[in-house]
């Protein structure tokens, strides 16, 4: 029998490399969508659906604004949610609105 003379270091790399993989796929997980009854979402008048923005209440909406559009959105064009810094990473509905909006562009 040969036995093979493996360093420390090595021996060190493989195994956190080991214990590590499974979390590395789990951190690539989807984020879950913010829920309209989320504080950061409350606090923001965040709506899934823009059409149902409070319009009294969010006088700088206007027709036509909405995540999809919007530069902090972090999703491809056609995607229907995608992850928002303003609210932590979480995800938000593309049809979504918040009083944090930027148009892109």
């Amino acid at each position: 029998m040969h036995l093979t003379h493996i360093s420390r270091r090595t021996f060190l790399i493989a195994s956190a490399s080991t214990v590590l993989l499974p979390l590395a796929r789990e951190a690539r997980a989807e984020a879950p969508l913010i829920a309209e009854t989320d504080p950061a979402a409350q606090a923001l008048g965040y709506r899934a659906d823009a059409t149902h923005v409070d319009k009294a209440r969010f006088a700088r909406y206007a027709a036509g604004q909405d995540c999809g559009n919007c530069t902090f959105y972090q999703g491809k064009s056609g995607d229907a949610a995608a992850n928002c810094p303003l609210f932590g990473g979480k995800r938000v509905a593309a049809a979504g609105w918040c009083n944090g909006y930027n148009k892109k562009g």
